[in-house]
């Protein structure tokens, strides 16, 4: 994945969601974005799964350039998994056809529009059920489930897609912190053993510090540290959620 000289401005607003953003992240690496509410992680995210268009710049992921005016191509799709913050389920449908929701990209189009999943479809859903410890929900509907049990069928989701890149928008933040530990160790511990990039956004440091090798700050916008896990201070995540103004680059870095 690389990206250089990014910059997005939501319309009608005067203030750049992000600005000249750069990184590389290598194929494999676990990667926490973190930063307060507006510093533009969610909207990062958004573009780099091909859903936001109008930016600036140039950007590849997984090798294949993205284009900043329309989405990418349908056969690269499953390639990219999201797991979102509200979970995005269908609440009435079963844990497992919300599972197998994630098999319609890699369907044929007319498996996918009348939602007959093949054998190898099925295989894939049960054993990211199974990876995810939720086996025995797989006939419940999902308004009968816990908030960390949703966010279980979520991963499960992505993982029935077999993505090669993983990316969660604070997939924690209404969880526990027991819960919210358990969910982000099973992303990221079912991405490295898929040998898959992980990236996902969070307000808590002591997590991030946790389950990625690698943090990204970010304010206003913009990157100011970007540096591995072992390696970020605490005076700069102090920082980091003190001031809500850019803040200069510090230790920034590109992998390629």
């Amino acid at each position: 994945m690389q990206i250089e000289d990014l910059n997005f401005a939501h319309p009608g607003s005067d203030f750049p969601a992000l600005e000249r953003i750069s990184l590389g992240i290598s194929m494999g690496e676990s990667v926490a974005l973190l930063g307060p509410s507006g510093a533009g992680k969610t909207t990062l995210l958004t573009l780099l799964d091909g859903r936001l268009q109008g930016w600036r710049g140039r950007a590849s992921v997984l090798d294949a350039p993205l284009d900043p005016d329309q989405p990418p191509h349908r056969a690269r799709r499953p390639d990219t998994g999201f797991v979102f913050q509200e979970y995005a389920l269908v609440e009435r449908s079963s844990v497992l056809r919300n599972v197998l929701n994630g098999r319609l990209g890699r369907m044929s189009t007319l498996r996918a529009l009348f939602g007959s999943p093949a054998a190898h479809d099925l295989k894939a859903a049960l054993a990211a059920l199974a990876d995810c410890g939720i086996a025995d929900l797989a006939e419940r509907r999902v308004d009968s489930l816990s908030g960390g049990q949703r966010q279980r069928v979520a991963i499960a989701r992505c993982l029935a897609q077999e993505p090669r890149l993983i990316l969660a928008d604070e997939p924690v933040s209404s969880l526990d912190p027991a819960r919210a530990a358990e969910v982000l160790a099973l992303l990221t511990n079912a991405a490295r053993a898929r040998g898959a990039t992980a990236m996902f956004s969070s307000h808590q440091p002591s997590l991030a510090r946790r389950f990625a090798r690698r943090i990204i700050g970010m304010s206003s916008g913009r990157i100011v540290f970007d540096v591995p896990t072992s390696e970020l201070s605490e005076d700069a995540t102090e920082d980091l959620y003190r001031d809500t103004e850019p803040m200069p680059n510090v230790a920034l870095r590109a992998v390629s």
